[in-house]
């Protein structure tokens, strides 16, 4: 008995709960007492000395020095330190599909809290989990959150979870991190969408592009779209308002190539001037030397990419395999990723231009995701989710946002910039 006891103390000590308590974390609250004011030169001492609460009670709203207020709130954010007084009722619900979205139940949820975390202000956050999109567990997850006391919702649906809120208009403030307000039909000030707009960023991308144009999409609905619009954009582009270029219109002949293969389906779009090449890769398909050797179509082309990473670096492999000698090589958000980095050589994507809107950097709360094992430097909806809860934060207490993305007609404005992944890290172009 003695024997079976000590083989299962060590268990008993490391045994992990993960039932989430109902009490909240004690707050932490610093009474300033000195009579003397602190200007910067005071505050910085305080730090290099490592009196840090004594820095904490002069420093209790906002810093106008950029580094003494990155230290502010994180040390708000690591000691859990309460406001005196509150700006507003600071409640926030999370609206999670868990089936549908999987590990973004999670990584979106840790999003919004650490945000709040870095914030003086007491708050509540609370997730609230729905088998399906369908409109009658949306009715019911609304009429719950209302009952619940809360009006601001983060929401991260897919397009047809975001279509049937529309349709039931809850009178609810909703954010939506996974749609771009383009891609859906809402008229309601309700609802506000940050989801990256993948055609501005094709857009962008083409301009870079040579003919023949060939791109590579997954059969998902997102790269079949994406490879519709890269076609027609590049064949027949769209004027910016901005722009002074003109553009003839192009007559183009259609042409489809059969194939046995039916992972792979091959079209021809031909210009006078212009050529574009589909090619739709199934989740399977591993091989592309049928397509990519010896294939005179495509030699000097650029190749326009929109599949997930894992498939990206499989195609730049085999386009360095096969000698291709490519123009350059474009992809959108959705290779926006340090794996493309670890899992190809650099000579497989060093002609690679990738689109990025994730251009704000906020290193406390960059630090604060980090400790919850959170990303918000290469995952958009983690980073749409702070920009989503920030807005919401502005909304609630009036306090100014951290980020400085615009809203027009409830749609978070991202920039766009081109970058290169290069030998170790992305650069700007």
């Amino acid at each position: 008995m003695k024997i079976i006891l000590l083989i299962l103390i060590p268990a008993i000590i490391f045994a992990q709960s993960f039932m989430i308590s109902d009490i909240p974390l004690p707050k932490t609250y610093i009474q300033n007492l000195d009579p003397y004011e602190c200007d910067d030169e005071c505050l910085q001492t305080y730090l290099d000395d490592g009196m840090i609460f004594s820095f904490l009670a002069h420093a209790n709203k906002k810093l106008p020095n950029k580094e003494l207020e990155e230290a502010r709130v994180m040390n708000i954010s690591i000691f859990n330190l309460g406001a005196f007084n509150s700006n507003g009722k600071l409640n926030i619900a999370m609206l999670l599909p868990y089936k549908k979205i999987g590990k973004y139940a999670a990584s979106t949820t840790n999003a919004a809290f650490a945000y709040l975390m870095t914030k003086s202000n007491s708050f509540k956050l609370k997730s609230y989990k729905i088998e399906s999109e369908d409109i009658a567990d949306l009715q019911a997850a609304f009429q719950k959150i209302k009952e619940d006391g809360f009006d601001y919702v983060i929401a991260p649906l897919t397009k047809q979870g975001v279509e049937n809120v529309i349709a039931i208009d809850p009178n609810l403030n909703i954010y939506f991190p996974t749609i771009n307000k383009n891609d859906v039909t809402s008229v309601s000030p309700y609802l506000s969408f940050g989801g990256i707009n993948y055609k501005k960023q094709s857009k962008l991308l083409l301009k870079k592009a040579v003919s023949p144009l060939v791109i590579f999409s997954d059969r998902s609905p997102t790269g079949k779209e994406l490879a519709k619009y890269q076609k027609e954009e590049f064949l027949h582009p769209t004027i910016d308002i901005n722009e002074t270029m003109s553009y003839e219109d192009e007559v183009s002949v259609y042409a489809q190539e059969d194939n046995n293969d039916k992972s792979l389906v091959d079209d021809l779009n031909v210009s006078e001037e212009k050529h574009v090449i589909n090619y739709t890769i199934s989740r399977r398909t591993t091989n592309l030397e049928r397509y990519l050797k010896e294939n005179e179509k495509i030699i000097n082309a650029s190749f326009f990419i929109n599949t997930p990473v894992i498939k990206t670096g499989m195609i730049l492999s085999q386009l360095t395999l096969y000698d291709t000698n490519a123009t350059n090589i474009l992809s959108t958000q959705i290779n926006y990723d340090p794996l493309i980095l670890s899992m190809t050589q650099y000579i497989d994507r060093k002609k690679m231009i990738v689109a990025n809107s994730i251009t704000e950097e906020n290193n406390v709360l960059i630090e604060t995701n980090s400790l919850l094992n959170n990303d918000i430097v290469y995952d958009w909806i983690n980073y749409s989710t702070t920009l989503g809860i920030d807005y919401f934060y502005n909304l609630i207490t009036g306090e100014d946002r951290e980020y400085k993305t615009p809203i027009q007609d409830n749609q978070m404005m991202y920039d766009i910039e081109l970058i290169r992944p290069g030998l170790s890290k992305f650069s700007k172009l």
